[in-house]
This record gives structure tokens, sequence and C-alpha cells, in this order.
């Protein structure tokens, strides 16, 4: 099969988002062991080294007076951490800022390097017509966090740390008791009534937790990967309305600009509400238990 390297035409910027990640060492169907290493994990890495790149840049000859780069390292930790520390409390904060800081700045790249010209439309294709994007079976790029894998990986590699700052907080049986423990303090009947209730409600959010990774994973995803074939629709238009070559360019330039600062918030809203959601999940589980100890302790003074 002739295979070549293939560009899109220039006025087609941002390719249409394939439901499933291409694999580099794959062809076709066949299985084989270097399948999972796709176009979405190429660009995964690419920014990873790119945000380590920034963070050596900017902690190195630290000084009193910080240059430009440290200075806006130094702005974009401090704001984030403010914020963690807001929502889990002082105690918390330390424990669970490196992983959401992680997470908010590596999907904030990630969201804005899928923006970049050359995604999707860089490639391999088959031989002739080089620059039809239609003949661009496996592109080079894909939009990392519009990838599921790497959004239910995020999500999952969160719950477990969720799971160890909770257990180390609280306890098995302390998670157990605030999960399903009823509160009040109601004797007789009415206790035993309430303690049910407090089961039920115990059960309910036992099931929401499992959902959690879903609906974080599903979330990002869907939205990125929707803004994604958005962008290639306006980029297209003059194709779906038989212009000529004149109007398909103009239409491919003028059509998705309103759109590219829609993605540009959207992008910076799904890191937030990612971040902020699995922020809120750890105050939940571990702040309520805090603040019911500190109170333990202000009775025995």
């Amino acid at each position: 099969m002739d295979v070549s390297f293939t560009f899109s035409s220039s006025a087609i910027v941002l390719a249409e988002v394939s439901r499933k990640a291409a694999s580099f060492f794959v062809d076709g169907e066949q299985p084989g062991f270097w399948a999972f290493v796709t176009n979405s994990c190429f660009v995964a890495a690419i920014v990873v080294g790119l945000i380590i790149w920034i963070a050596n840049k900017a902690t190195n000859k630290m000084t009193l007076i910080p240059h430009p780069w440290q200075n806006f390292f130094e702005s974009i930790i401090e704001a984030v951490y403010n914020q963690v520390e807001a929502i889990v409390g002082p105690k918390q904060a330390p424990r669970a800022f490196p992983l959401l800081a992680t997470l908010f700045i590596f999907i904030l790249v990630a969201n804005y390097f899928g923006l970049l010209p050359g995604v999707g439309t860089i490639g391999w294709g088959h031989g002739e017509a080089v620059w039809n994007l239609e003949h661009i079976s496996r592109p080079l790029l894909r939009p990392a966090t519009a990838d599921l894998n790497m959004t239910l990986g995020m999500a999952l590699c969160f719950m477990l740390v969720w799971l160890y700052l909770t257990i180390r907080e609280l306890g098995v049986w302390g998670f157990i008791k605030h999960t399903f423990g009823p509160k009040g303090g109601a004797k007789g009947i009415m206790g035993v009534f309430i303690a049910l209730v407090f089961l039920l409600v115990g059960a309910i959010e036992i099931v929401s937790i499992m959902f959690r990774p879903g609906s974080l994973s599903l979330r990002l995803f869907g939205n990125i990967y929707a803004g994604e074939t958005l962008l290639h629709t306006m980029m297209t238009l003059g194709e779906m309305f038989g212009l000529g070559a004149v109007g398909k360019f103009i239409i491919a330039t003028i059509a998705p600009i309103p759109f590219y600062f829609m993605e540009l918030l959207v992008g910076l809203l799904q890191a937030g509400v990612f971040t902020l959601l699995c922020a809120v999940y750890i105050q939940l589980s571990t702040t309520h238990d805090e603040h019911h100890g500190e109170e333990h302790g202000h009775d025995h003074h």
C-alpha cells in the first residue's frame, strides 16, 4: 500500500476529530504491542514536555526580584493554590494541591494545543492528491483531551488520590460512619427512622462516587470533542454550500473566528470545572469531619 506524509489545504487548518485515536504502529485493524502509542498520546507527551520546559525555565536561577518567566509561573501557582485552599481548607490544601494544579495546567495547555493550526490536518495518507484533506487517514496530531481514554485516565487517577486523602483523614471506619452514619442525635423510633434514611442516603452517595470518574471524563471529553468538530464544520461550510475555491477560502478563514474565541473560553472553563469539581469532592469527604473534630476539641477544653 502506498502511504505518504500529507498536508491539508491551507484553508482548512483543523480537521474533524475522529472518535477513535489513530495508532502510529498499527496498519489497518491488526493489533500490536505498540498499538497504545496513538496520536493523542503523542500530543499529550508534547504538552507534558512543554509544561516541564516552562516550569524548568521559570524555576531555574530564581531570584528575589522575579524575572518574567518566574513571575508568570509564580502567579499561576499562587492563583491555583489560593483557589484550592479556599475550597478544601488549609489542612488539605498542601496534600491536594500538587494533583489539582497538575490537572488544571495540563488540561488547559492540552485544550489550547488542540486549537493550533495543523492539528488533525498533517498526517499519513494514501499517495496521490497530497493537498487533499480527505486523503489523510492517520493524523499526526489529535487533541489529547478529545480522547476519552485520556480524560478517563485523569479522572481515575484523581479518584485514587481522593480515596487516599479521605482514608488518611478519616480512616476506613470514619469514612463508613461519615457516609452511612445518622446525624442529629435523635433517639427512639425517630432515631431508627433517621438511621434508615441516612443508610439509604449513604448507599446513594456510594453510587454517586462510583459515577464520578465517568461524569468528570465525559464532561471534559464531550466539550472539547464537540468544540473541535464545530470549528471544522465552520471551516467546511463553503464545501457544504458548493461554493467555488475563493468562496471556500473566505468562509474557511472568516467563519471560525468567533468560535475560536469561544473555544478559548471553553478551554479555560473546562480546565477550571474539572479541577474545581475534584477539589469539591475532596472537601466533601474530609472537611466536615475535620470541623466536627475541632468542635469536640473545643468542648473538651
